[in-house]
């Protein structure tokens, strides 16, 4: 015996939800609700009841929403991130690469400490002295300066290969984002110990006056 009841098309659609009213600022939850609500108001009366209730309560619906919400929200914070490493990673392995090759920043400072080391050299005592204000300086600031720009290069490229473990667990960099990283850490490593041996005169100590 058929016990479904069929829906009596003269009835009055008690079981849907009436129409909510259109508001000015109805965010998107609100909107996709009230058309789901439509949908099932417009079907066909003739319908059995197990057929036009397919459990859309507005607690599950609610859920439903949220889920999908959150998976949209999800995905664009995934196409963000992806963005956002490949691009920190082109950036420290520019930044490596203009370090060892010389950036402009470091050969204006270097040539503003020759000018202050002429100026200086007038009052030098010694020879030293003069070698130190006229080439020393200037040479132990470009150190410097493409050092600092290395290390900058080096943590940067750190800080990429490093966020999918710390920060973003679970997900994983594309293969040439991990390979620009690498190559930025390699540079930035080795322009921070070739910087530091010029700077301290190991590499390339001043000369002596005879």
């Amino acid at each position: 015996m058929d016990t479904t009841k069929t829906a009596d098309p003269t009835a009055p659609e008690a079981d849907t939800a009436e129409p909510q009213a259109a508001e000015a600022k109805a965010d998107v939850k609100a909107d996709a609700k009230a058309d789901v609500k439509a949908d099932v108001k417009d079907a066909p009366a003739g319908e059995s009841a197990e057929a036009t209730e397919p459990a859309l309560s507005d607690e599950e619906l609610e859920d439903a929403l949220e889920d999908a919400l959150d998976d949209e929200l999800d995905a664009t914070e995934k196409v963000s991130d992806g963005v956002g490493a490949a691009a920190s990673a082109v950036v420290a392995a520019g930044l490596g690469l203009v370090a060892l090759s010389g950036s402009w920043v470091s050969r204006v400072i270097a040539e503003r400490q020759t000018l202050v080391g002429q100026i200086e050299s007038v009052n030098a005592a010694t020879t030293e002295a003069k070698i130190q204000a006229l080439y020393g300086d200037a040479w132990h600031m470009t150190a410097l300066v493409n050092g600092v720009l290395s290390t900058l290069a080096l943590l940067l490229a750190v800080f990429v290969l490093a966020r999918p473990a710390f920060g973003a667990p679970g997900r994983t960099l594309p293969t040439w984002v991990r390979a620009v990283s690498w190559a930025a850490v390699a540079l930035g490593a080795l322009g921070v110990l070739l910087f530091g041996f010029m700077y301290f005169d190991i590499l390339a100590p001043l000369p002596k006056a005879a």
